[in-house]
């Protein structure tokens, strides 16, 4: 058997990272409708990446000062778009059910490929869109059980579209040496947001223990363990398929809903999960123009 290419196994390992980061999202969902119960949703935020922030501090306290100037700047840039578009995405999420915000936001699969064409100017295939569109049915079928446009849907729809930038960016700007720095620099711009946010009102903390273990966990391993596998895999990635395989994530959250969160298994959950799988496998296994696998980094 003739050896794998470098650069084939970088992307399979990238896509691999990426998918278990998606997972580790998934894995929040029910934690984080119990304990918004009794946490403010902005307060959990700023909570969940302060302690994400020193954390990486913690372990890589010398990455910040090894982040070009250009590196950092881009960073901050990332930090803001994902901060402002977790405020929009729970301003939205207090009205609108959370079926639909599922499919609203999973609208980032449509439009990063949309916006990796206009600012990077990527090809995209046909069966790449044939991937985007499976992976967007395989959502409906999945999360909705009913629609409407409304404030709420409209807030979640631009939050949408400030995440597929910043997939689009994260895609350009990722250097796979200074992830550590580039994930540190996000994490405190987005911590900065979520304070300013809700400081105003004072901020409510957790006061059970397993609360403050669910925090830990979500700031710990979904907040800077992802930061820093998101940042890496989408060195190695297109936008385009970064954001089908970051698709599966409501998959993820059901069979951990399932699994731990007691919730029943339905005909429509595993439908809709198996076409979205069905996308993410389409995007990685089919062939490809040079120009589709090869990741566009700008310099600004």
């Amino acid at each position: 058997m003739a050896p794998v290419p470098e650069s084939r196994r970088l992307t399979l390992i990238a896509t691999a990272a990426l998918l278990a980061v998606t997972a580790c999202w998934g894995s929040t969902f029910f934690l984080i409708h119990d304990l918004l119960e009794r946490v403010p949703t902005l307060d959990f935020l700023a909570v969940r990446f302060a302690i994400a922030s020193v954390t990486l501090m913690l372990l890589a306290p010398k990455a910040l000062g090894r982040l070009t100037r250009e590196s950092r700047r881009q960073a901050v840039v990332l930090g803001c778009l994902y901060g402002v578009a977790q405020i929009l995405q729970t301003a939205g999420l207090a009205k609108t059910p959370a079926s639909v915000s599922g499919f609203i936001t999973g609208m980032y699969v449509v439009a990063t490929p949309l916006f990796a064409a206009l600012i990077l100017r990527s090809r995209i295939g046909v069966l790449t869109w044939f991937a985007v569109v499976l992976a967007m049915t395989g959502l409906g079928v999945l999360t909705l059980s009913g629609f409407s446009i409304g404030y709420g849907e409209a807030l979640i729809f631009v939050a949408a579209m400030i995440y597929a930038l910043h997939i689009v960016g994260l895609g350009a700007w990722s250097d796979a040496r200074q992830t550590l720095g580039m994930a540190i620099v996000q994490l405190l711009v987005i911590t900065v947001i979520c304070t300013v946010c809700t400081a105003p009102n004072g901020i409510v903390f957790p006061d059970r223990t397993g609360d403050w273990v669910s925090v830990l966990y979500m700031a710990v391993f979904a907040g800077a363990g992802a930061m820093i596998g998101q940042t890496w895999a989408q060195a190695h990635l297109p936008a385009t398929r970064a954001a089908i395989i970051m698709s599966t994530e409501p998959v993820f959250a059901a069979l951990f809903a399932v699994l731990f969160g007691g919730e029943s298994a339905t005909v429509r959950m595993i439908f809709g999960g198996v076409l979205v799988l069905a996308a993410m496998l389409i995007a990685e296994l089919a062939p490809r123009r040079k120009v589709e696998v090869e990741v566009t980094h700008l310099v600004v």
